[in-house]
């Protein structure tokens, strides 16, 4: 058996593989979700009760007389069981603490820990060299040489970097509507939509948490109105910054780039102008890494 995990900082999205020990024909016994775990924000504890009262009534529901009645398994459901998990704040100095919390749970014949990156370029790049992205929130990038992240660029978070992004894009949008005149008509169609101020605007970036997730969650609202010029261009102007600070270093423009997240599969087509202006080409692109994930691990 094989479990995979794909855990950002809201949610945690579980696949539960049965290996056939036949190439490519794994078979997917269930999926399902717990809340997001990341060991760079959460103590030990935290994470074993997420484990214990989460993820394992989840997986108990499936017990092994139903698995061996579809005939999908024929052992104890986490018997010789790998688990590979990858998490956002999974960095070098948290894995050894995560790869502890997993093994307590299931003392499983292989526990591997990644970061999300790393889930990105599997996920993206199969054993394959490539240039493997997230965006959503948050963005990243990589080089990857169809085994390990050769390169990396720092992404710095959305104050000091995270071009491309949902948060920066956000962060444009909301600076173009109050300084740009060319944006007065999509300003007050934002306000009244979102029954938002200017008051309440600066009250959520500078005095509430999770200012990134506000900023981002204005690419909704911008997907519904890319018919108006200036706002697609914000669009393609942020993309293109993302590859212009990122991407142009790893010096590799003969590699496809590919991308996960929210933010690529829904702007997917601004993206690609991006890459054609910077000169570079698009290969593929996932709203989220699980499916991936599943075809590297088979």
């Amino acid at each position: 058996m094989k479990l995979i995990a794909d855990s950002g900082s809201t949610k945690t999205d579980w696949t539960l593989l049965h290996d056939t020990g036949l190439r490519n024909e794994d078979v997917v016994v269930v999926s399902f979700k717990t809340q997001g775990i990341t060991p760079v924000h959460q103590s030990p504890a935290e994470i074993r009760q997420i484990l214990a009262q989460e993820l394992m009534p989840q997986l108990s529901t499936f017990s092994r007389a139903q698995l061996v009645n579809s005939k999908i398994l024929e052992s104890p459901l986490l018997s010789n069981i790998q688990v590979f998990f990858y998490g956002s704040g999974c960095t070098p100095a948290h894995v050894p603490m995560m790869k502890q919390m997993l093994d307590e749970v299931f003392s499983p014949k292989t526990v591997e820990v990644y970061s999300d990156l790393m889930a990105a370029a599997r996920a993206l790049c199969g054993h394959d060299e490539g240039i493997a992205c997230i965006l959503g929130t948050g963005a990243n990038s990589c080089l990857f040489d169809g085994e390990k992240i050769a390169q990396n660029t720092p992404a710095l978070g959305y104050v000091l970097g995270d071009e491309g992004s949902g948060a920066v894009l956000g962060r444009l949008f909301m600076n173009a509507i109050f300084k740009n005149t060319q944006f007065a008509s999509i300003r007050d169609t934002y306000l009244a939509e979102t029954k938002m101020t200017l008051p309440s605007i600066i009250n959520k970036v500078y005095r509430e948490p999770l200012a990134n997730r506000f900023l981002a969650s204005t690419a909704s609202f911008i997907h519904e109105h890319l018919d108006y010029e200036p706002l697609r261009d914000l669009v393609v102007s942020n993309f293109r910054t993302f590859f212009q600070h990122n991407l142009i270093q790893y010096q590799r423009r003969d590699l496809p780039v590919h991308a996960v997240g929210s933010i690529a599969f829904h702007f997917q087509d601004e993206l690609r102008e991006a890459a054609e202006q910077e000169g570079f080409f698009l290969g593929t692109i996932l709203s989220a890494p699980m499916e991936g994930l599943v075809k590297y691990h088979q």
